[in-house]
C-alpha cells in the first residue's frame, strides 16, 4: 500500500478515549463507594455489585481501598451502557436533591440569623407563614441567642431556634 492510499476502516475508539472511559467508570465507582446505605438502595445495581460496593466501603487503608475500587470499576465496565447510564441518572437525581436540601438549610440559617438580628419584625413574618408557631417561645429563644452571642457562649439557643424553624418548615411541607 502506498502513502497516498488511505484505509478508511474503523479501528474502534482511540486509546485516549478508552482511557477517558475507564477513568469515568473509576470515578463512578468512587462515587458509589461514598454513598450511604439509604442512597445505595436506590441505585439500580445487581446484588453482587452492591455487595462489592459495601465490601470496598469497609476497607479503610488507602492503597487497599483504591485497589478494591479499581476492581469495582472493572466489574462496572462489564455492564451494558444502558445500565451505567441508569446508575448515573439516579446519582444525578440524588445530587440535585442534595443541592435542593442544602439550599433549603441555607435559607433556614438565613431566616434564623434575620430573627436574631431583627427580632420582632422578622418574627411577625414567621408567625404569618406558620400560625401554629409558639411566638413566646421563639421570642425567648431569640433573646437567649442574642445574650449568648454577646457573652460569647456556645450558641445553644440559636441551634434550638434553627431546629424549631426546620420542624415548622417540614410540617408545612407535609401539609401541602
Amino acid at each position: 500500500m502506498s502513502l497516498d492510499e488511505t484505509d478508511d476502516t474503523y479501528d474502534g475508539p482511540s486509546r485516549s478515549q478508552l482511557r477517558r472511559d475507564a477513568t469515568a467508570i473509576f470515578k463512578l465507582a468512587e462515587t458509589l463507594v461514598t454513598l450511604t446505605d439509604a442512597q445505595l438502595v436506590r441505585i439500580p445495581l445487581e446484588s453482587d455489585l452492591l455487595a462489592e460496593v459495601r465490601r470496598t466501603r469497609a476497607i479503610h487503608q488507602p492503597i487497599a481501598r483504591k485497589r478494591e475500587t479499581q476492581y469495582l470499576a472493572k466489574l462496572l465496565r462489564r455492564l451494558e451502557l444502558e445500565e451505567i447510564d441508569a446508575v448515573r441518572t439516579v446519582l444525578d437525581i440524588n445530587k440535585q436533591q442534595s443541592h435542593r436540601e442544602t439550599a433549603a438549610l441555607h435559607q433556614l440559617e438565613n431566616l434564623r440569623d434575620r430573627l436574631i438580628a431583627e427580632g420582632d419584625s422578622a418574627l411577625d413574618e414567621v408567625i404569618a407563614q406558620h400560625p401554629s408557631a409558639d411566638r413566646q417561645h421563639l421570642r425567648n429563644l431569640i433573646r437567649q441567642a442574642n445574650a449568648e452571642a454577646k457573652k460569647q457562649k456556645p450558641p445553644r439557643a440559636s441551634r434550638e431556634l434553627f431546629r424549631i424553624l426546620r420542624d415548622l418548615q417540614s410540617s408545612a411541607g407535609q401539609s401541602e
